[in-house]
């Protein structure tokens, strides 16, 4: 706000656009920031959230900043959400989902999302921060996103997401509308009152920006996850199948199975995570398994020999 941009975080910005398909973006420091900062902004105790009860912490966090009434609804039950929508008119009225969710994996159902928002006169929010890069509109190969994948990006008023994940860098950011830009630049405490993302990390996310372009690593992600699931229905573990999601959450139950499985696995040189309370609910701990387009084959297949020996150890 004070000293102005450098042309590095303005031409990062810039093709950010052109990738989501807005007329402008807006850079945060991290994707946790840009949540808190859109979250704390555009809504105050006039506003009603709806917001999946799966969404991410700094989705939580943002909601709570806000002072709104908050109403969450069931993971991706759009009949409930519809329902709730339909009881307060002409409210001031937000929905807020993940594309795709970071523990379970799964694509929220944007189609019927974006069609409740838009009958009911709601701003909708979509944190891409799993998807963005990874999937997109499999005709133009544009990988922009779950919101390009269902082909619903204009009924999304905002796009959050993340610079860390797919694209492997750094940062956070906020693709919409120039006015929504101009109002968080102004108004958003989490964007004002922190540092800026440093100018020669935009210049790392641009290049990988234009790497991610050409669609090479997500072919080879796409065949790895092919390859998982089906050695692992061959194995018969019970894994959700969702296609391009990155993401295989394998559901162990009790917190210390889980913790022992994943210890086992990192001595065998595999790092999957144990996730647990109260990242999920109690007894609904599990194996967060992230494939990358550098895995082997080999390295996949023998992963799944090892969950299946220490599943039963």
């Amino acid at each position: 706000m004070i000293s102005g941009n450098t042309k590095g975080l303005e031409n990062l910005e810039k093709n950010l656009s052109k990738h989501r398909k807005t007329t402008s973006s807006l850079l945060f420091p991290t994707g946790f920031m840009a949540n808190l900062g859109v979250l704390g902004c555009i809504s105050d105790k006039n506003t009603i959230i709806f917001s999946d009860e799966l969404n991410h912490a700094s989705i939580i966090d943002g909601c709570r900043m806000s002072h709104s009434k908050i109403h969450p609804f069931p993971h991706n039950d759009t009949i409930e959400l519809e329902e709730k929508v339909k009881k307060y008119g002409h409210m001031r009225k937000i929905i807020i989902t993940e594309g795709i969710f970071s523990m379970d994996g799964d694509m929220a159902d944007l189609p019927k999302i974006a069609r409740i928002s838009r009958e009911n006169k709601c701003l909708l929010i979509v944190d891409d921060s799993h998807g963005d890069f990874v999937v997109g509109n499999d005709k133009l190969l544009d990988y922009a996103g779950t919101p390009s994948h269902f082909g619903v990006n204009k009924g999304v008023d905002i796009h959050v997401s993340s610079l860390s994940k797919g694209l492997g860098c750094f940062g956070g950011y906020v693709s919409c509308s120039k006015l929504v830009r101009e109002y968080l630049i102004n108004r958003s405490r989490p964007f004002i009152y922190t540092s800026a993302l440093p100018d020669y990390l935009a210049k790392i996310a641009l290049m990988a920006l234009q790497l991610a372009k050409e669609g090479t690593l997500q072919t080879k992600l796409y065949k790895n996850i092919k390859y998982f699931h089906k050695i692992a229905s061959e194995q018969e573990i019970n894994v959700r199948n969702i296609e391009k999601s990155p993401i295989i959450p394998l559901l162990v139950g009790p917190e210390k199975k889980a913790l022992e499985v994943s210890k086992k696995l990192l001595r065998q040189q595999y790092f999957v995570q144990a996730i647990r309370y109260p990242t999920v609910k109690r007894n609904e701990a599990r194996l967060r398994i992230s494939l990358n387009s550098d895995h082997s084959q080999k390295q996949i297949y023998e992963l799944l020999n090892h969950i299946v020996k220490f599943l039963k150890d």
